[in-house]
Order: C-alpha cells, then structure tokens, then sequence
C-alpha cells in the first residue's frame, strides 16, 4: 500500500520547512549594514534544500512511492523555494546605498520567473483534470537546475564581494548567472505552451 505521507513526501514536506527557514534568514539581511554570514547560511540551506528535490523524487521512482500527493507537493515546493529566494533576492534588502540592487535582478526578472511558474502550474493542473499527465519536460528539469545554481551562487558572491575586492568579474558572473536564468525560464514556459498546445485548442468552442 502506497501511504500519502511516506519518506519521499515526508522529505518534499522537509523541503517546505527548509523553504521557510531559508525565508527568515535571508528577510534578515540588508546590504545598507551587511552580515555576510547571512547570505553563507541562506545558500547552505538551499543547497540542502536543492538536494532534497533530488533526494524525494529518486526514492519515490525507486521504491515505486510515487503519489498523486507528491505529484502536487513536489513542484509546489519547489516552487515556493525558488519563487520566494528570486522574490527576495531582488527586494530592497539587496538594494546598495547607491539604489542599486546589488544581485543584478530586475523587477520585471522576478515577473518572468514567477509567471513562468503560475504557468506551468496553471497548465498543469488543466491537463490533469482531463485526464492527461503533465510530467516534468528536460526544458523544466534544465530550468530548476539554472535557478538551483544561480540563487546560491548570487548569495555567495554578494557574501564575498568586498572580500574578493568589487572587480568587474563578480558584476559579470553576477548579470550572467541572472541572465541565463531568465532566458532559460523563458524559453521553458514556452516549451510547455508548444507542448499544452493542442490541449487548449481541443477545449476552445467550436
């Protein structure tokens, strides 16, 4: 008997707790007076929190635990993470003394990203209703990788900055990191919009 709450949901219900512990420490730091072990904390736990959408979706395939709780609790989680970091990375509490923010993340970024996702989410409970499974495609695997590298990246090179001297390599591993993920996410939701594509026009009214 498959149980709702086996180990592979108990450790995806773990990554939403993480989720939430990586929220608080990061809601702490402020670039005006800057903790750099903030950010050091905030990327472990990510990390730790990366590893468990590994972790989760290896033992429900590998001991055949795969639930129709998981299927929902798995991308929510992921989901409320990396929403929640981009979100915050490019609130004010990143935001130099200048007005810059200083993780290269723009408004409209955090829109794409965060869209991008009530998308895929919106997509895929459509074509679940109907009865056709909407598993995750390597554009979306590609994307959670992308956003997977580059959240504890941005924090580790805003943690180290002033101690690697502000040279004009970190503003561009900075803009790249940030930039791959937009594009990537971009091209991710369109890949599902191609893929959802006859679904939404079977349903259209004649």
């Amino acid at each position: 008997m498959k149980y709702a709450v086996n180990l592979p949901n108990s450790i995806t219900l773990g990554r939403l707790v993480l989720a939430v512990v990586f929220f608080i420490v990061l809601s702490q730091y402020t670039h005006r007076s800057p903790q750099p072990w903030q950010l050091d904390v905030a990327a472990a736990i990510f990390i730790v929190a990366a590893v468990t959408d590994i972790l989760d979706g290896y033992l429900a395939r590998k001991q055949g635990l795969v639930t129709p709780l998981g299927r929902i609790l798995d991308p929510l989680a992921d989901k409320v993470l990396v929403c929640g970091a981009f979100i915050l990375l490019a609130g004010p509490g990143f935001v130099d003394a200048d007005g810059t923010n200083v993780t290269e993340l723009s408004a409209w970024m955090v829109v794409v990203i965060v869209g991008r996702e009530l998308l895929v989410t919106g997509l895929r409970g459509f074509s679940e209703s109907r009865g056709l499974a909407f598993g995750a495609s390597i554009h979306g695997k590609l994307k959670m990788w992308m956003q997977s590298i580059a959240v504890p990246s941005l924090l580790v090179l805003v943690s180290h900055e002033s101690t690697w001297g502000a040279g004009a390599w970190v503003g561009v591993a900075k803009a790249t990191l940030v930039w791959l993920t937009v594009i990537v996410t971009g091209l991710s939701a369109v890949q599902y919009l191609l893929r959802s594509r006859y679904i939404l026009e079977e349903s259209a009214p004649s």
